[in-house]
């Protein structure tokens, strides 16, 4: 596959993905798309915590339904916020695993949508994954909610 066919598949799998998220997110689809972002998502500017193992859990089992071989996939995690308002939060972090796709194999970028019960994660459903250069466009969608992906540990 060519790069420019590279770029056009990610620009489509950010509206693919992102249109899957807005039907019960907050933000639309076309509000990230405007000239002005959306404000960052409230939770992450507040205190933060580690995920528990099984939040952990149900973000990995939704994000590898997007990849070749989950089951070698290595998780990198970003803190979550410990006060939550909505029933759903972005989470964005990175996983280094076999992706469908060639080259995106190695370190990629995700965000999920978590529902949220109680405070805690209890499903998740993946917004959009991308390694390689549209790595790049994890990054900045998820910047648009006050989130980065490369502050997982």
């Amino acid at each position: 596959m060519h790069a420019a066919n590279l770029s056009a598949f990610a620009a489509l799998a950010v509206a693919l993905g992102l249109s899957g998220c807005a039907t019960t997110s907050p933000q639309t689809v076309a509000s990230t798309y405007t000239s002005a972002p959306p404000a960052p998502d409230a939770a992450a500017s507040g205190p933060q915590r580690d995920l528990t193992p099984e939040e952990k859990k149900v973000i990995i089992d939704a994000v590898a339904t997007s990849l070749r071989d989950p089951k070698s996939a290595k998780y990198r995690w970003a803190k979550f916020p410990m006060i939550v308002t909505e029933d759903s939060v972005n989470y964005c972090a990175l996983v280094n695993a076999k992706s469908p796709h060639a080259a995106y194999d190695g370190e990629q970028a995700y965000i999920v949508e978590a529902r949220v019960v109680g405070g805690h994660v209890s499903s998740a459903v993946i917004g959009l994954i991308a390694g390689g250069k549209d790595r790049a466009l994890i990054a900045t969608m998820c910047a648009k909610y006050g989130l980065d992906p490369n502050k997982s540990s």
